[in-house]
């Protein structure tokens, strides 16, 4: 059978998993979709000797940027971005050049970025002609995708921190200026996940008006504090759930890419 699944630890619940169960199932697709909860991003290496079956990946944190050192090629993307969800798992035959750590199978591993695909679909049909500057809470790996999704739909990015930097903002300079004029915040950071449902980003709430547009990259739960106060101002609020769909989609594309 063939397999499919996802590295990072701790994984917990994993979307992923159930997301392509169901789609096996429905579809009739002779497959399964495996958690692989492992600490260093090398022991990429084992799972795919121990599971010669394996196709493809989604990679989540803390493996987003070290597994780019154990891949024969990137996408586009995944370059620009500086890294990788989602990992094709190619197997070649022993005439083709490709990385031989793999005693059980030779494999050529290529390395693409979904978040960029999910988060820009998820949201430009939100986006108002008003929407020109935007704001990232946190600077952590999804923040990479973020900036360059931003960017890609013409929106100048600057980052939101909790301790200054240069070139960036911390949450104390955020003054009824900077509100006014950054209409689209993003939060990329975990506050406001279960179970701290009842904490949210430390922005102004009170600068807030019925132009901004407040997009959450966390879906558990679905309507987050951050999105509650946003939603009180009259602001547009989404969470990262359909962004989550449009990944796990574009997953199964570039799986399927070739074959």
């Amino acid at each position: 059978m063939t397999k499919y699944g996802i590295i990072g630890f701790p994984l917990g619940h994993s979307f992923s998993r159930g997301f392509f169960t169901e789609k096996f199932a429905r579809e009739g697709i002779d497959a399964q979709y495996l958690n692989f909860e492992i600490p260093d991003a090398k022991m990429l290496l084992d799972v795919l000797r121990d599971n010669p079956e394996l196709r493809g990946l989604n990679v989540t944190l803390p493996h987003k940027q070290a597994v780019i050192s154990l891949l024969d090629e990137l996408s586009d993307e995944a370059h620009e971005i500086g890294a990788v969800n989602v990992i094709k798992v190619e197997h070649l035959d022993n005439g083709q050049e490709a990385r031989s750590d793999n005693q059980q199978s030779i494999v050529k591993l290529k390395g693409f970025n979904s978040d960029i695909i999910g988060f820009t679909e998820s949201i430009k049909l939100l986006l108002q002609p008003h929407h020109t500057h935007a704001l990232i809470l946190g600077t952590g790996g999804a923040s990479r995708a973020i900036r360059v999704g931003l960017s890609r739909l013409g929106i100048e990015w600057t980052y939101v921190t909790r301790s200054p930097r240069e070139g960036m903002f911390a949450y104390p300079d955020l003054t009824s200026e900077v509100m006014e004029k950054y209409t689209v915040i993003v939060n990329c950071s975990p506050v406001g996940m279960f179970p701290k449902v009842d904490e949210a980003p430390n922005i102004p709430y009170e600068l807030l008006t019925p132009k901004h547009l407040l997009f959450d990259l966390v879906y558990n739960p679905e309507d987050t504090l951050f999105m509650q106060k946003g939603r009180e101002r009259g602001a547009t609020v989404k969470n990262g759930l359909e962004m989550l769909h449009l990944q796990a989609v574009a997953s199964w594309r570039f799986w399927q890419q070739g074959d």
